[in-house]
């Protein structure tokens, strides 16, 4: 049977950043800082998933699985002409895109927050088909 569980998770998305190495008692030790926003932005897609699964009676899965992410980001102002109502349209010359991100942060840090929650599959190595789109 295919089964499918989207949700949706509020506010911007923030890719999982690069660990930082330290050592403790002669070992090292990856990490990330405390307070860094994508520590909010997994916790919020783990709970996401958890309430879709829990709407959706859904088990977690046992075999592999696809997953489709798409992400969006707001322009900055800098992008955006200025009108007497507020912001308008695209400035000429502005990014094409609206951010610079790395497709493969993003998922990551979403991969591993829905594992986080437990209650949509075992392992993220059980994806066997990603698409991202930004």
């Amino acid at each position: 049977m295919d089964a499918t569980l989207t949700f949706t998770v509020d506010g911007p998305p923030v890719p999982q950043p690069r660990p930082r190495v330290s050592t403790w008692g002669g070992r090292g030790r990856a990490y990330t800082p405390k307070g860094h926003p994508v520590t909010a932005f997994r916790q919020a897609v783990s709970i996401r998933a958890a309430l879709a699964a829990k709407a959706a009676r859904w088990e977690a899965q046992p075999g592999p699985v696809a997953v489709e992410m798409d992400f969006y980001f707001q322009r900055p102002a800098s992008h955006l002409t200025r009108t007497v109502k507020g912001p308008g349209a695209v400035r000429a010359g502005a990014p094409a895109w609206p951010v610079r991100a790395d497709v493969d942060n993003l998922a990551k840090g979403v991969l591993d927050a829905i594992t986080d929650s437990g209650v949509v599959w075992d392992d993220n190595d059980q994806v066997v088909r990603l698409v991202v789109a930004i």
